[in-house]
């Protein structure tokens, strides 16, 4: 034990106050000893009261924990001690608790202690350490301001795992896994097992509750595993946190932090260290209890000065409302000696009315001795030294006061010359190897130039590795494959391909920001052209609207028909020259009614027309249904022989769910069958359901194969439509069908937490800004390895008429023609068999005469004509009139010009022309004397 007495000469014959005090350190505490030292001297020589007629002066001993005997504390007390600092908490600290209680003298901690059962040091102590629920409310508080879902926590022993409790209550959150192990101190080895243990199990984030002394072998331990690197959250809950000297780690990427009481920005605290490093600058045998090259406080220290500033203004508190008594014998035995000092619970009480601002923030006890109220710094390990990024209060909370803290760790700057691992998915157009003439091996591609433009702005290099299975990736549970298991189990910091930001993904990595939007839509094969139709011109009717036509037409010319011979106005004499005939003709007879509603049909017209109103207005009403089917007929022929339509089986998702005939599908791996599986939708659903029980199996290793699938026919490939868009643009025989299913968006994948997160989405932000994003698109989807370009988006346009197109036009002309031709075969041996009949000639004769007669290309035809008598042709059925002039030499009648001669007579004030006889082989019966030779036909060829 060394005992110290200051005696003040500077009190001159003034008698002071004195009052003894006796601190207990252990080996390892020497900052607080020396804090105590300093303090009271500093006391005695500062901090007396200018009003005061007695000063205080406090006499302290010094007790070390390591050389004490059984009794040295009741010794110190039967001395007159009235104050006692306890040293950490152990068997000495448990002892000095029974025996301030038992002689009620004061007993004040600075330590860091666990209470068990009731409150043992109620009335007789007071603790200036936080209390430790308070301490691990903090640490909570800040862990759920991270936003941690899943990390580790490592302790010591049990009193680590009571100092932990209030951050294990986040376990019973759902969504928060945490992970409990217990750390060997005494064998550094099994560090090295915990950390490899951590690394392959995923936990990134790690709490660790030990002494100061062990923090730096943790974190060399960490490091030969290479657990602390830029992925590796270390938060410690020592307050002593900041002596550390973490300049092996700074260089890491590790996010380390913790908590400190001392504000070294608070002006206080900043004096006080001044005074201190003065101090030592002074003399080599200065109590200072910071070190020359120490740039923080330890705890210890700062709440050392802060409790005996307390203690010196409760005494004077104390013995300004009382007299205190403080020569007084008290000892631990039993007897007349044993009473306790009645001042003590005073002294106490006086302790929780005092309120300061020290070192280590306000100090205000609660009527327990505890200290709950107060504030914590939060710092991180940082370039050169740490730095504070926040604060805690026990009322508000959290506090972050650096920005860059709100998102995520500010760790962006060692990107600068760092080498990236890289792994994609081999797709074109995102990503595609090249091989150059000289055999080295490149990466091309949309996302090769995302990736390029990316690490010019941030400035760090990478490395591709591409993904062997080829997957992009999932997760179902605890297996992942795919780029997603890679960013899992951290063996690469980036994905850079056309992954897609779901959900699922964003469970277990990160993403930054989407440097492109896109949606699930549908890959199909054109419907192919329609075979060439002969009678395409039916087209633009249907089958039941020619019907209808028909039906009308036959309708309408029947009707046409009956009507003509109802009317009387339709009835005319057919030989006006003979008044008095009584044989009248109706020109619209059945063939003749077929043959004007037939032209007037086809837009031609006829020599017959209606006479009286009610004809008239039968054919007005046809004519005008010919008009406007006619002119629909046009407009829509022009559209059918110069657009071919083609038409496709389906036009959405719901028309591929509602039939059987063309299988559906998506990649075996990815986020569009994700989509499918995890969708609520009853379409979607449905659409899920008949890919999985599908044979064979509808889903695809790759796009290339979906593509191919497609060609095969009865196949449609459900894709993003950026991959949809690529195919189409270079294989005219691919649309895309209907629209987008949903809406989402393309990022660069990350592991958890990754430091990269904010800059690369900063990045890809000023591309998009800048268009160069837009840019690289058009270059890789329009441009680049397309030998012609398939815009599906222009509207079909008119082209030119193929004989395909028209073809059944010729055919029916033709076959019309033919027709006709073989009519008047019919009709010519017909008439041959009727003159053989009435003649004496044979058939096979009159069908030779009459085809040399119809072949000879001459103007004028002539043919031996027997004449009749006037009276037997007027007979005739015919009424026909002949009448005849003498003839030439040749035999024909003829009139100067060589025309055929016309006698018209005027009878009644009316015309009668004469007309030709239609057949002149009848004149062959009348009158067998009466013969005409040679009579010559005027009639023109």
């Amino acid at each position: 034990m060394v005992a110290l007495t200051l005696v003040l000469l500077t009190l001159g014959t003034v008698a002071a106050t004195d009052i003894l005090i006796d601190g207990f350190f252990d080996s390892d505490d020497k900052a607080a000893e020396l804090s105590f030292r300093w303090t009271c001297q500093s006391v005695n020589l500062r901090d007396s009261p200018s009003n005061r007629t007695t000063p205080l002066l406090l006499m302290y001993t010094v007790n070390r924990v390591g050389n004490m005997s059984d009794n040295t504390v009741c010794r110190r007390i039967e001395a007159g001690t009235k104050v006692l600092f306890g040293p950490k908490p152990g068997i000495t600290a448990s002892y000095m608790k029974s025996v301030s209680k038992y002689v009620e003298i004061p007993l004040i901690n600075i330590h860091h202690e666990i209470p068990s059962g009731s409150p043992d040091r109620q009335g007789i102590g007071v603790s200036f350490f936080p209390h430790y629920l308070a301490v691990s409310r903090a640490h909570r508080d800040l862990i759920k301001f991270w936003g941690w879902k899943k990390f580790a926590m490592l302790y010591v022993d049990n009193d680590g795992l009571i100092r932990l409790q209030e951050i294990f209550t986040l376990s019973i959150l759902p969504d928060v896994k945490i992970k409990l192990r217990q750390i060997d101190v005494r064998n550094p080895q099994s560090f090295l097992d915990l950390f490899i243990e951590l690394k392959d199990a995923g936990e990134y984030r790690i709490l660790v509750d030990c002494h100061v002394t062990h923090i730096h072998k943790l974190l060399k331990k960490a490091m030969q595993v290479n657990a602390l690197n830029e992925y590796f959250h270390f938060h410690f809950t020592n307050l002593d946190f900041s002596i550390v000297d973490f300049s092996p780690f700074m260089y890491s990427g590790a996010n380390i932090t913790g908590m400190r009481m001392v504000d070294l920005e608070n002006p206080k605290a900043i004096a006080v260290v001044d005074r201190w490093k003065k101090d030592l600058e002074r003399s080599s045998f200065s109590l200072s209890p910071i070190g020359r090259d120490q740039t923080q406080v330890s705890i210890g220290a700062a709440l050392m000065y802060d409790a005996i500033k307390v203690l010196y203004r409760a005494l004077d508190l104390l013995t300004t409302m009382r007299n205190v008594d403080f020569k007084r014998k008290v000892s631990c035995d039993e007897g007349y000696n044993s009473l306790p000092w009645f001042n003590g619970k005073a002294l106490v009480n006086a302790l929780k009315t005092v309120t300061y601002e020290g070192l280590t923030g306000r100090i205000q006890l609660d009527k327990n001795g505890d200290r709950r109220n107060f504030t914590l710094d939060i710092v991180k390990v940082r370039e050169k030294q740490l730095y504070k990024i926040g604060r805690w209060h026990f009322r508000r909370g959290v506090k972050i006061t650096d920005k860059s803290e709100f998102l995520s760790d500010d760790r962006g700057n060692v990107l600068t010359n760092k080498t990236l691992s890289v792994v994609t998915v081999l797709e074109a157009p995102y990503a595609f190897r090249v091989t150059e003439g000289n055999g080295t091996a490149q990466y091309e591609g949309f996302c090769i130039d995302l990736l390029n433009s990316v690490a010019d702005i941030l400035g760090f290099k990478y490395n591709i590795t591409p993904e062997p299975s080829g997957n992009y990736g999932n997760c179902d549970g605890e297996h992942c494959d795919g780029m997603v298991k890679q960013l899992v189990e951290r063996k690469a910091d980036l994905a850079v391909a056309g992954m897609t930001i779901t959900y699922s993904r964003e469970e277990v990595i990160d993403f930054t920001k989407p440097f492109w939007n896109l949606g699930i839509t549908i890959l199909f094969r054109k419907p192919m052209a329609p075979p060439a139709e002969l009678f395409k011109f039916l087209s633009p009717f249907t089958s039941e609207l020619w019907a209808y036509v028909l039906a009308v037409y036959i309708v309408v010319s029947v009707m046409m028909f009956v009507i003509a011979r109802l009317t009387p106005y339709e009835w005319d004499n057919p030989y006006p020259c003979d008044v008095h005939n009584e044989a009248l003709e109706n020109q619209f007879g059945i063939m003749n009614s077929l043959w004007f509603t037939i032209g007037a049909l086809m837009q031609q017209g006829s020599e017959i027309s209606p006479k009286t109103t009610s004809t008239r207005l039968v054919a007005g009403v046809w004519w005008f249904f010919t008009l406007i089917m006619i002119s629909s007929y046009t407009a829509n022929m022009a559209a059918f022989l110069t657009i071919e339509r083609m038409e496709n089986p389906i036009g959405s998702a719901e028309d591929l769910s509602n039939q059987n005939e063309i299988k559906y599908g998506t990649l075996e791996s990815g986020s569009t069958r994700a989509f499918f599986a995890e969708s609520k939708a009853r379409l979607y659903k449905k659409m899920n359901n008949a890919m999985r029980t599908a044979t064979p199996p509808v889903f695809v290793k790759s796009s290339n194969e979906g593509e191919r699938r497609v060609m095969e026919g009865k196949y449609a490939y459900l894709a993003e439509s950026t991959t949809v868009e690529y195919r189409t643009a270079r294989n005219c025989d691919l649309m895309q069908v209907g629209q987008q299913l949903d809406s989402k968006g393309y990022g660069i994948g990350l592991p958890r937490d990754s430091p990269y997160r904010d800059k690369l989405s900063s990045a890809i932000l000023h591309l998009q800004e800048e268009g160069a994003i837009q840019a690289m698109y058009d270059k890789w989807w329009k441009q680049k390895n397309i030998d012609k370009f398939c815009d599906n988006t222009k509207t079909p346009s008119t082209k030119a008429l193929e004989l395909r197109n028209v073809g059944g036009v010729f055919v029916l002309v033709l076959t019309g023609t033919f027709c006709g031709f073989v009519i008047a075969l019919i009709e010519f041996v017909c008439n041959a068999r009727k003159i053989s009949r009435k003649g004496e000639s044979t058939l096979w004769f009159e069908i030779k005469q009459q085809l040399y007669f119809a072949l000879r290309c001459c103007k004028y035809r002539k043919v031996p004509v027997t004449v009749a008598s006037m009276a037997d042709i007027a007979t005739e059925e015919t009424r026909t009139t002949l009448l005849l002039e003498p003839t030439n030499e040749k035999g024909a009648a003829l009139g100067d010009n060589g025309e055929d001669t016309c006698l018209v007579d005027h009878v009644h004030g009316k015309d009668m022309s004469v007309h030709r006889a239609e057949k002149q082989n009848t004149s062959q019966s009348i009158g067998k004397n009466d013969e005409i030779s040679n009579v010559e036909n005027s009639s023109e060829v």
